[in-house]
């Protein structure tokens, strides 16, 4: 196997044999590539594509490149969900709780932040001890004993993804349709998944920003999962604004909380967890309508069910006992918080939710390089929902910085970033479509 003779074949538009791709991708699982071959094979894809059979190679190939996960000797339903990534999407934090109390088993394995959007593993490091990537026969215990477990790739689940994803982060190939495909599909096929549910974004703050996009690639998912043995679903959901009202890694995690302690009730945020928890409930057969699934939802986090598992996950996993009852004594807060006020009256009608993203990176909480280490502290919270009314000095949102000078300088960018208008703005739902 040639490596470059295969980033040339498919940088100039040809066809690549499954067996040229199983090569490649086990010669990236075995560091036998260097980084710029890597990141030229990636940018081939993203301007050349794949086929469907290319692309279901990839998968496999990523997924085969380490172990395969069994779930034998455990009867509940082997789900997951996984989105494509947007500004305060936090919804995995409360959704593998949530399907868990329910009857599900859920074994999360998740991404860092990609991108301008957050990563479900930064913000599950702001907690001091917790272990993203256990060994994996704790991996399995915990999902026995509690239901879940939201963790990251280890060295032996899909190395190759792993090794692809970081160089993607800093190569502007993240929004390619077979690389995104490959990259979710690969670590759910190796976790021994039985069912599955996408949360394919759309909008300014989602690299699919028309839904002609977020539908192809919710297609390509499906379709690629469904024929690897896998039923999936996909639900095309809204990120015209942050989808929670915070945006950085301990004000999500923050946010988890005050929803599973019952804080978050009406909000788009639920809208959407609920959502995601009635498409696994009822994929899984533990109900048989949408309905039925949101009320054994709604049950899980009224009685508490939901946060207590959430607690045990988070011990079992090697973090606090007592992080529910005490946050604070846990997650560390930014030495700066500053408000941001709005400079007339009107209604909130839009905002660059990518540029929010964007916001938080340059506070310091996302990379610009793969070795770049996080600030977990820093970000937005208290970010008020478009279609609020405001006055002018109302707070929309609080800046949580490391100094002055970058608070001042994000308080000013994300108060430029929304528009205010005279009328109410009509805003989609945030459930846009099926697949």
């Amino acid at each position: 196997m040639i490596p470059q003779e295969i980033i040339r074949r498919k940088r100039d538009g040809g066809t690549l044999h499954v067996a040229d791709i199983d090569a490649f991708i086990a010669a990236l699982a075995r560091d036998e590539l260097a980084e710029s071959q890597i990141g030229a094979f990636a940018m081939a894809v993203w301007y050349s594509g794949m086929t469907r059979e290319e692309t279901v190679a990839l998968t496999l190939a990523m997924a085969r490149s380490g172990d395969m996960l069994s779930w034998s000797g455990i009867d509940r339903p082997i789900a997951d969900k996984h989105s494509t990534g947007g500004i305060g999407d936090n919804v995995s934090l409360m959704l593998a709780p949530i399907a868990a109390a329910c009857g599900l088993a859920v074994p999360m394995i998740s991404g860092r932040g990609l991108g301008h959007t957050g990563g479900t593993l930064d913000k599950l490091e702001s907690i001091p001890g917790y272990g993203i990537t256990p060994h994996a026969s704790h991996f399995r215990k915990v999902v026995d004993e509690v239901g879940c477990a939201i963790i990251g790739q280890t060295g032996t689940l899909a190395p190759a993804d792993g090794k692809l994803y970081a160089v993607r982060d800093v190569t502007s190939t993240v929004d390619s349709v077979p690389l995104i495909t490959a990259s979710i599909l690969s670590k759910k096929l190796a976790a021994g998944l039985e069912t599955l549910v996408l949360d394919v974004k759309i909008g300014n703050g989602a690299f699919m920003t028309s839904l002609e996009e977020a539908e192809t690639l919710a297609r390509s998912l499906v379709e690629v999962a469904n024929g690897a043995g896998v039923k999936t679903s996909a639900l095309i959901t809204d990120m015209n604004q942050p989808l929670a009202d915070a945006a950085g890694n301990v004000v999500e995690l923050r946010n988890c909380l005050d929803f599973l302690k019952g804080a978050k009730v009406g909000t788009r945020l639920e809208t959407v967890v609920l959502a995601f928890a009635a498409e696994m409930l009822t994929q899984a057969g533990i109900a048989e309508t949408l309905v039925e699934a949101e009320a054994k939802a709604r049950e899980a986090l009224s009685s508490g069910k939901a946060a207590e598992l959430f607690a045990r996950m988070v011990h079992a996993l090697g973090g606090p006992a007592d992080l529910l009852d005490h946050p604070d004594k846990y997650l560390v807060a930014a030495p700066v918080q500053k408000p941001v006020l709005t400079s007339s009256d009107g209604w909130l009608a839009a905002c660059d939710a990518r540029a929010i993203g964007m916001s938080v990176i340059d506070l310091g909480g996302g990379r610009r390089h793969p070795q770049d280490k996080i600030d977990h502290r820093v970000g937005f919270s208290d970010i008020l929902p478009l279609g609020t009314r405001v006055s002018k000095g109302d707070r929309i949102a609080t800046v949580h910085a490391a100094d002055e000078a970058s608070a001042e300088r994000a308080a000013a960018d994300l108060a430029a970033n929304y528009r205010i208008g005279d009328a109410a703005p009509v805003l989609p739902s945030v459930i846009v479509t099926r697949i």
